[in-house]
């Protein structure tokens, strides 16, 4: 470690989820020594964002020994250019559905100028997999995140895929269903629109208004009906839930078999929190790879759930972006 690092041994890595933001403050060895969290949305503006991030920033930069101890900053976010620093009509965000927002340099701008580099959140994930996780080792393997929204990182040859112009990778938009449910980028049929957590939700209210079917789910407003209430519900062993998550993995066993053809992965990575429901998601969707992918590819992934705890693992792959932006 040369005099630089040990007068500026952090960088900030910031998840930018859909619902939360999490913000950790992570050392050269990939470990988090505070971490923070807000909530994304509630914002007309995305100075207001930015501002409040700063606020709750400030708390764990003071703890770690104020910002001389930073020397950049990493974010994965929806939407997020790597070549430009910018969020660009992310459909999900209220503050950046509407045009081309220059996070990064924002973020710089109130942290003294220091490099702040920006990446697809899902490609954080998987850069955070690839270091740190269960993708220690493969050159060859596709994260897919299940959260609020459906993102990819796709690795080949040990190098993540940017693409000519930094947006490679959006798996979650592949179109599933034609004219099937409108997705919140403006498609229809879109793999999101069916295996996000808002997702998971809309099949139960569907399922629940054209059966009759006796349901846990039946004491709840549809309207407020999360992913979560499908889950415990499922757990219990309330059919029509599981119904819901043999619909889900279905279909997300099908688009990976469709993504197996392009890139031939070693391991299909899940992340997020959908991955918490454990076989009643991965049991169906295994089932269905094999029912839809070619022999050639037939036997050859793996289907792993990321070992990294909560967000850790796109926090930790944010921050290897501000490792590798610090250095150049």
């Amino acid at each position: 470690m040369n005099s630089n690092e040990t007068m500026k041994p952090y960088v900030i890595g910031l998840d930018l989820g859909g619902t939360n933001s999490v913000f950790g403050i992570v050392d050269s060895r990939g470990e988090i020594k505070a971490q923070i969290a807000i909530k994304t949305q509630g914002y007309d503006k995305v100075e207001d964002y930015v501002n409040a991030s700063i606020d709750a920033l400030m708390i764990i930069i003071d703890q770690v020994g104020g910002l001389d101890k930073i020397k950049a900053m990493g974010i994965g976010a929806p939407n997020g250019n790597y070549y430009k620093g910018t969020i660009e009509f992310a459909p999900n965000l209220s503050w950046g559905h509407n045009g081309i927002v220059p996070l990064a340099e924002l973020f710089s701008k109130k942290l003294n100028n220091i490099p702040v580099g920006l990446t697809n959140d899902a490609n954080a994930a998987a850069i955070g997999e690839m270091t740190y996780g269960v993708a220690r080792g493969l050159k060859n393997f596709i994260v897919i995140t299940l959260g609020t929204g459906v993102g990819s990182g796709i690795v080949i040859n040990g190098q993540m895929v940017y693409g000519c112009d930094g947006f490679a990778g959006e798996l979650g938009h592949t179109t599933m269903r034609p004219d099937g449910r409108l997705c919140g980028c403006g498609r229809k049929g879109c793999l999101e629109a069916y295996c996000s957590a808002t997702g998971v939700a809309r099949t139960a209210r569907e399922f629940l208004e054209k059966t009759d079917d006796d349901s846990l789910l039946r004491a709840l407003k549809a309207e407020d009906i999360t992913s979560l209430d499908v889950s415990i519900a499922a757990s219990k062993g309330d059919k029509l839930a599981n119904r819901v998550y043999e619909f889900t993995g279905e279909l997300l066993g099908e688009a990976c078999a469709n993504f197996a053809v392009f890139s031939s992965p070693e391991a299909f990575i899940f992340f997020g929190g959908l991955t918490k429901s454990g076989d009643l998601l991965m049991k169906p969707l295994v089932k269905s790879y094999n029912d839809h992918v070619l022999k050639v590819f037939k036997d050859k992934a793996k289907f792993l759930i990321s070992g990294l705890e909560g967000s850790s693992a796109a926090v930790l792959g944010a921050s290897a972006i501000g490792w590798e932006l610090s250095e150049k």
